[in-house]
């Protein structure tokens, strides 16, 4: 077994780090297993306001560990439970998480790297990031719910050209595409995307959990109005009336 998900609390933010370094913080299947759990974690706790996810070493993620590949790549069933039970496991786990997600993208980030930041809310890079999907080197395709998470996210024309002409791109290219949130100098991410996340944790809480929720329903194309019952609940709390106060009172809030 190689690589692990690891999880540290850095103030009311939640750190996880993709560490498979020998290998660019490749995804082994341990590794989407661990990913499903820590954010089945995160989800549950009450205390935290953010996360933040990045890669050991330099990089964020360069796709799966493929000298596992043999294992159980050639027979359906196979392939279907590494898919749809480890791999989905893991990015389903982050797609429900209600904290905001923020993704600190160095080096190298591919395939599932691109998978895992696309379940991400902000997306900071490096000026040397590189990002792609070159499966097609590899002799097959990208799985199906995965692939229209990318599409969804990094846009189609960017999901046919990583798909289809193995094509890597720079991080300008993915700012100009949407994709990313910000570039910034290579060894200013780490610092740059923390303080995005501790910014965050000075917001209403409650708010970005029920804000999260509702960019996931629309995405799931539901529509608002199945949100309609609940959507106002929050009137009468303690969040929402020290906000306003706070704006009245010329005064920082504090959440």
């Amino acid at each position: 077994m190689t690589g692990h998900v690891r999880l540290l609390m850095d103030q009311a933010v939640a750190r996880v780090t993709l560490s498979n370094p020998a290998k660019f913080n490749a995804m082994s299947r341990a590794m989407w297993r661990e990913l499903c759990g820590v954010f089945s974690e995160i989800q549950q706790r009450t205390d935290l306001r953010a996360v933040l996810v990045a890669g050991e070493g330099g990089h964020f993620c360069a796709g799966g560990d493929i000298a596992e590949y043999t294992d159980f790549r050639f027979e359906p069933e196979g392939l279907r439970d590494f898919h749809e039970n480890d791999v989905w496991g893991g990015l389903s786990a982050m797609l429900a998480c209600d904290l905001p997600m923020l993704a600190q993208i160095e080096g190298n980030c591919m395939g599932a790297g691109v998978e895992i930041a696309s379940c991400c809310d902000i997306r900071v890079a490096g000026q040397g990031a590189r990002f792609g999907a070159p499966i097609a080197k590899l002799g097959f395709p990208m799985a199906p719910r995965e692939a229209e998470l990318v599409a969804r996210e990094a846009g189609l024309a960017t999901a046919r050209q990583m798909l289809l002409e193995a094509a890597v791109l720079d991080a300008s290219t993915m700012l100009a595409r949407g994709f990313l949130h910000t570039v910034v100098p290579d060894h200013d991410v780490p610092t740059e995307t923390l303080q995005r996340a501790l910014r965050i944790t000075r917001l209403a809480p409650r708010a970005a959990r029920q804000n999260k929720q509702t960019l996931r329903v629309l995405v799931s194309g539901q529509g608002a109005e199945s949100l309609l019952p609940t959507a106002y609940d929050y009137a009468d709390s303690a969040e929402h009336r020290e906000g306003v106060a706070a704006f009245v009172a010329k005064r920082p809030p504090s959440f």
